[in-house]
């Protein structure tokens, strides 16, 4: 169970700087393409992206981590309590200082943190959603509240950058911040169906399944014949629209944080290119974008950043 420490526990905390090199060192261990990504951003800039993931990973680990099997609904209340001591500008655990550290200096809002957890809660108790309708609200709350807890930290450009003639309003980047959340979490769906089916879970929608003749005990089987690689078709350019939904919003973001979300966006999307490459078995070849590879994706996220 998770435990509010006394004042004196609160004082042997790490230091701010300690605290971000923490939360540095475990984004780079756990999370290389999203890592490779935040350094292009301004040093500012990614080391509070960095206090993010940390939390949203810390947050991710109590019901898929190795004591998953002893978290319970009263451990996530917890886990929110410290959410609102660290919102309060108490921090609770070494990595919890530099998260404060970047609430004060971004002017955060908890609302976000608190659907992740909700979306945790869905973890306890759902192993298999029956219609996309209900997975898009789990996506939204484990991976489309990124977007709006990133975005304060990314920063939005309000100079108009269209032609004086030009009358098209310029996108406000919150909808497609969570669009690119939910891409980038039915990315990580169908990069990790046989992972998820191991532990009993089913996420890509059952409705879904039927539609193609495909059933749950051919997926925890990993059968792969046409009927899959249809279905995973249906679902490779589902989470593509959500990306193509995604890229309008990214001009609207801060000069600075164009090129690093561009370049995040395409490593990430192109872990589908993978798995279509592998011919769709996800159950027996683990889909990752070779380090030479995200290389070439940089330049060509310059140059969109920098164009579109």
């Amino acid at each position: 169970m998770l435990k509010l420490p006394d004042h004196s526990r609160v004082k042997s905390l790490a230091s701010v700087e300690d605290s971000y090199e923490i939360c540095r060192q475990i984004t780079a261990k756990h999370s290389k393409t999203f890592y490779l990504g935040t350094l292009l951003m301004p040093e500012e800039k990614r080391r509070a992206i960095w206090a993010i993931y940390v939390w949203c990973r810390r947050t991710d680990e109590l019901v898929d981590g190795p004591g998953a099997g002893f978290t319970t609904d009263e451990t996530l209340d917890e886990w929110e309590q410290q959410l609102d001591s660290v919102f309060a500008g108490t921090p609770v655990e070494d990595p919890d200082v530099a998260l404060v550290d970047t609430i004060q200096r971004f002017s955060l809002e908890i609302q976000p943190y608190r659907d992740m957890i909700a979306g945790q809660r869905m973890d306890l108790y759902r192993s298999r959603y029956e219609t996309f309708e209900e997975l898009q609200l789990y996506c939204y709350r484990v991976a489309g509240t990124v977007g709006l807890m990133t975005t304060p930290v990314m920063g939005v450009d309000t100079t108009p950058r269209t032609a004086p003639w030009d009358r098209t309003v310029q996108a406000d980047p919150t909808e497609q911040a969570i669009a690119l959340g939910i891409a980038n979490q039915l990315t990580n769906i169908l990069r990790d169906v046989g992972e998820d089916a191991r532990r009993g879970r089913i996420y890509i929608p059952l409705e879904d399944l039927e539609r193609f003749s495909y059933t749950e005990d051919d997926l925890i089987a990993g059968i792969v014949d046409e009927r899959w690689r249809k279905l995973m078709r249906f679902q490779i350019q589902r989470a593509r629209n959500f990306y193509a939904s995604a890229e309008s919003g990214i001009s609207a973001l801060s000069a600075d944080a164009r090129f690093p979300v561009w370049a995040a966006l395409m490593l990430y999307r192109g872990i589908l290119d993978v798995i279509e490459r592998n011919r769709y078995d996800v159950f027996r070849k683990r889909a990752y974008v070779p380090g030479p590879q995200k290389l070439t994706y940089l330049p060509i996220a310059r140059l969109r950043a920098a164009v579109l």
